[in-house]
């Protein structure tokens, strides 16, 4: 009997839902209509509409017509991968959600989907359904997959985000996973899959996100979306769960020419896959600037953008998130649509800025760019302590000083992007990694810095210059990429043992002596207690012009980012970890909070109280409002995100949330 592709396809899903007494040797479906047929991909077509000649993920959707087809085969049941009714659900849905005691679907559960529904599953998607194998499972002998080979590769280059990006699953900061599959201990441990997902899909098209989505949403399971891995909140992994992973979606074009309500000029129309790195390569080769992160590996388009997203063009630029034309998306409900100024435009506004999954998943967006521009700088290292020519008084004195001038640096545009580490000796390292300025003449940037650099010559600040290797060093470059390659170093991942704290600083805190003088106190207090801080000086206003958008409303006032962390040694006792972290968001975030009530959300603690106000100040009520209409059953769910509070992780501490939990709604709720 001869079945059209399509029809073949289309019987395989509906016949994922039939009992098992209908289920012939686990990989052969015979529907109610007698028809027998072997899954396989020989037999079985993706499950996708053609709707345009090109090879763009936006080419292969999924349609009402694909699932018509389902419908009038008048199998048992076609819901697995059908778009939801008019009351924003569907009957397979319905019935999950009551069996799920307010839980996402787990492995184990009775409602878990059988290994021929994932079968199925993979068939309609193109063979684009992964099953997860920790990245480190091949340097244990006992995980069957063993590959000693491998695993030294794996060990050479863990702490490379490349490693981490270029795999389905894995994470740069393993902790959010429990850590329950580390390559450097294979030999000493088991395997297991732990706070990984259980499945992922590589997607290279818009339907197979539109399956997954689905698919996850009728039956109740958890969703995630993977784009390179790089975040510090454990927002792209989680326990049970279905993971989309766009990192493959690498399309990049350059428009010389579009034109918006509020644009004209030059743009990138970018996968959600794209990478810093590739697009500032991009950017340079057609001479103009993008707009990315410090990063190299960092996705623009997932959730760097949706974030908010801050850039070393920032004072120029504003935030990432300021530069989105159009946004391309596969909302909770299954459907693909594109935001803009003109279409969706409550989505345009949440998805810029309103954070990462929560409203769908972005496949692709349009960014406008800038004219190229030189860049002009400097770098240097200073050493205080005991054993070196600048005491610890002098140096926090010449920290105050460059602190204090942040106002006007910020104003012609700079980016001071500088470190600040406990020596181990009794003293500090400060790194200015570098202090730079897009579209500033070398000579006058020099100018701007003098009088910097006279007053650290008078009181003695100069004297912790690094002979050779740590004075001021120069630089200027006639374009943008040149000068962020040599500047911006790939950094180091795959640390276990390491929490982080973010907080905005405000520019009215330069405007009272006693405010400000309070605030450098503390947060030196707070370096001195045993922190780190990596520090931002810049402004980020969005240009003129520039539609309103909900990123947080606390950048939009900020003079001074700050990073604060600490890193603990991992076989420290569970209960001195534990007040490392609550030290962490209790102690030091407290004595901070008062300068700066605003946060980060990219780069922030997971565990901040009053999140909502922190990571998105005044947009959150909106926010949330848009949230509960965009996605009603709480399809998409990450900490920290827009109406994460309404769920939680089951058996995690007080101090510190993982994604090794079960994730069930919260009984309030």
């Amino acid at each position: 009997m001869a079945i059209p592709s399509l029809r073949r396809a289309l019987i395989l899903a509906a016949a994922a839902a039939l009992p098992l007494s209908q289920l012939v040797a686990g990989q052969t479906i015979q529907t109610e209509d007698g028809v027998v047929l072997e899954a396989n991909e020989k037999t079985v077509a993706p499950a996708v509409e053609v709707v345009a000649e090109s090879d763009a993920p936006e080419a292969l959707i999924l349609t009402d017509d694909v699932i018509a087809n389902l419908t009038d085969l008048n199998l048992s049941n076609i819901t697995f991968f059908a778009f939801p009714e008019e009351d924003g659900t569907s009957e397979i849905q319905k019935r999950t959600l009551f069996g799920s005691n307010g839980c996402k679907t787990a492995p184990g559960d009775f409602l878990w989907p059988n290994r021929l529904t994932w079968k199925v599953f993979d068939l309609l998607t193109g063979g684009a359904l992964i099953e997860t194998v920790p990245i480190g499972a091949v340097c244990y002998p006992n995980s069957g997959v063993y590959n000693a080979a491998k695993c030294q590769q794996v060990l050479a280059n863990w702490t490379s985000s490349d490693l981490h990006s270029a795999d389905p699953t894995s994470i740069m900061s393993p902790m959010f996973q429990g850590e329950t599959c580390m390559p450097q201990n294979g030999n000493s441990s088991t395997c297991t899959v732990g706070g990984f997902p259980v499945y992922a899909v590589k997607a290279t098209n818009v339907a197979q996100i539109q399956l997954a989505v689905n698919f996850a949403r009728n039956l109740n399971l958890r969703l995630v979306v993977k784009n390179t891995g790089h975040d510090f909140l454990g927002k792209s992994t989680g326990y049970g769960a279905l993971s989309i992973w766009t990192h493959n979606l690498k399309k990049l074009e350059y428009i010389k020419s579009i034109k918006t309500p509020s644009y004209s000029g030059p743009a990138f129309k970018i996968g959600a896959g794209i990478q810093v790195k590739e697009l500032y390569a991009a950017a340079k080769k057609y001479g103009v600037t993008a707009i990315g992160g410090d990063c190299h590996d960092v996705g623009v388009a997932g959730g760097f953008t949706a974030g908010g997203g801050h850039s070393p063009m920032s004072s120029i630029a504003g935030l990432g998130s300021d530069q989105v034309l159009s946004i391309d998306v596969v909302l909770p409900n299954g459907r693909f649509v594109t935001a803009d100024e003109t279409r969706n435009t409550d989505l345009f506004w949440a998805l810029r800025g309103g954070g990462g999954a929560t409203f769908g998943v972005v496949t692709g967006m349009t960014v406008k760019v800038w004219p190229k521009t030189n860049v002009s700088g400097m770098t240097f290292t200073v050493v205080s302590g005991n054993d070196t020519a600048l005491p610890n008084d002098v140096f926090w004195e010449g920290m105050y000083a460059y602190w204090r001038r942040f106002p006007e640096y910020a104003k012609v545009g700079t980016q001071g992007y500088s470190q600040i580490f406990p020596s181990g000796t009794g003293g500090f390292i400060f790194l200015m990694v570098p202090f730079w300025v897009p579209g500033m003449s070398l000579s006058s940037f020099k100018s701007l810095v003098q009088p910097l650099l006279d007053e650290w010559t008078k009181i003695g600040f100069n004297a912790g210059f690094v002979p050779g290797v740590g004075e001021p060093k120069f630089f200027e470059y006639d374009n943008y990429y040149d000068a962020w390659i040599a500047n911006f170093p790939a950094e180091a991942v795959g640390t276990t043992a390491i929490r982080t704290a973010s907080r905005l600083f405000p520019a009215k805190n330069w405007e009272d002596e006693e405010t400000l003088q309070g605030m450098m106190n503390n947060v030196r207090d707070v370096v001195e207690d045993g922190s780190a801080l990596i520090q931002y000086n810049f402004q980020v206003k969005a240009p003129a012009g520039t539609p309103d958008s909900a990123a947080n409303t606390h950048w939009r006032d900020a003079l001074w980012f700050g990073i604060f962390g600490r890193s603990w040694d991992p076989t420290l006792p569970k209960q001195e970890v534990e007040a490392v972290n609550r030290k962490i968001t209790e102690d030091w975030m407290g004595r901070l909070r008062v300068y700066g009530p605003g946060a980060y959300l990219n780069e922030g603690d997971v565990m901040e109280p009053g999140f909502g106000e922190a990571y998105f100040g005044e947009n959150y009520e909106r926010l949330r409002k848009i949230k509960k209409e965009v996605d009603p059953t709480g399809l998409f769910w990450a900490p920290t995100a827009v109406g994460s509070e309404e769920w939680e992780v089951e058996g995690q501490e007080s101090w510190l949330v993982l994604q090794t939990g079960r994730l069930c709604r919260r009984a309030a709720c």
